[in-house]
């Protein structure tokens, strides 16, 4: 298995994903890794850790996730891994609910999002985010 954070979704990627059959609401799980430093393209705030940087973000989507009818379901530290072998692990894991993708689309493409999206980029090493319906009953 091939593991490969990455800041922004490539076009295709963002294209197949946003362009699937909207089919209600879903969590994205979102697995994060910071820069040690935060990276503002002004320079500025250089005194910011990654992780302080994207909190910054992290607060401001929680608020536009909630006025889409969404929910932040849960953000923790990753502090270990169990099973499985990764190179690296991630910093921190968040499971946010939306909820439907046309919801998600506006919310990405919305002046809001661009509004802040700098401070996801100055803080963001790479991600992976996954999105999961509800399945198998357990």
């Amino acid at each position: 298995m091939k593991v490969e954070n990455a800041v922004f979704p490539q076009p295709e990627q963002a294209m197949a994903f946003f362009g699937g059959a909207e089919d209600g609401p879903f969590v994205m799980v979102n697995l994060l890794k910071f820069k040690p430093k935060a990276e503002y393209a002004d320079g500025s705030d250089a005194h910011l850790t990654g992780a302080e940087a994207y909190a910054r973000y992290g607060e401001e989507v929680r608020k536009l996730v909630e006025g889409l009818g969404g929910k932040i379901r849960y953000s923790g530290h990753v502090t270990g891994l169990l099973l499985g072998e990764v190179e690296e692990l991630w910093d921190m894991v968040a499971l946010a609910e939306y909820p439907s993708l046309e919801a998600f689309r506006n919310m990405a493409m919305s002046p809001q999002m661009a509004a802040i999206e700098h401070h996801r980029k100055a803080g963001l090493a790479g991600q992976l985010n996954i999105r999961t319906k509800p399945g198998l009953g357990f």
